[in-house]
């Protein structure tokens, strides 16, 4: 089976060659011919079917196979990036509270920079479990308008005063357990951040609202502000 985790139009140019070369290389008998056909006559059978009937279809795809049906053919390529499955995968996999926007650039590559900047925060989160100083340092932009509030309300401004707050932490609060739920992102352009509600154990314990907003420098995405309490 053909695998693809890049989403846009990474999936045409880097995976879409090993598969074409697949698909017409080497000796071709009457077998592969009619398996071809069938091939052809299933996209036409789906280039034909009314749009909102294909949009149903494609809603129940998952992110991989969307990307392996965009490999197939033309045709399934140009249903496979159609705006209104990728809104439907987003709302499916992120959230939906989001059904207003209008993503500038659609909604394909407005689902890729919601899928990076979560597992951008899913690091964060990481790096908090295993309380690394030096991670979490190269994780927030060195900047003097960075802000982090601590759940025992004390608040720190500046790279130096966080980092400092954070070599605190990490010396007394045992974090090893700690886990994230009800994740909600919202990117626009070079800004994103992110609410998850945060859990020392999931047993009985009262979870912490928390929120990271991140700004986008140099290719990548840093830590500009944390909030919990």
């Amino acid at each position: 089976s053909i695998d693809c985790g890049c989403p846009g139009e990474r999936c045409e140019n880097h995976c879409g060659k090993a598969i074409t070369a697949r698909l017409i290389g080497g000796n071709r008998d009457k077998g592969s011919d009619a398996a071809m056909d069938n091939r052809l006559t299933g996209a036409s059978m789906m280039e034909q079917l009314v749009p909102e009937i294909t949009t149903h279809a494609l809603s129940y795809l998952d992110f991989p196979s969307l990307c392996r049906l965009s490999m197939t053919n033309s045709l399934m390529r140009k249903a496979a990036n159609d705006d209104n499955a990728w809104k439907a995968l987003y709302h499916k996999d992120f959230t939906l509270e989001q059904d207003n926007l209008n993503p500038p650039n659609g909604w394909k590559a407005y689902y890729a920079a919601t899928r990076a900047i979560v597992a951008v925060n899913e690091e964060f989160y990481r790096i908090l479990r295993e309380r690394s100083l030096s991670a979490m340092g190269q994780f927030w932009l060195n900047a003097d308008y960075v802000k982090c509030f601590h759940a025992n309300g004390d608040s720190f401004s500046g790279y130096s005063a966080v980092m400092e707050s954070w070599r605190s932490a990490f010396r007394w609060e045992n974090t090893a357990d700690f886990q994230i739920q009800d994740v909600r992102t919202r990117v626009a352009l070079d800004m994103a951040w992110v609410t998850t509600k945060g859990y020392m154990n999931m047993m009985g314990t009262r979870g912490f609202n928390m929120t990271n907003v991140y700004e986008f420098h140099s290719g990548r995405w840093f830590v500009v502000h944390h909030h919990s309490s």
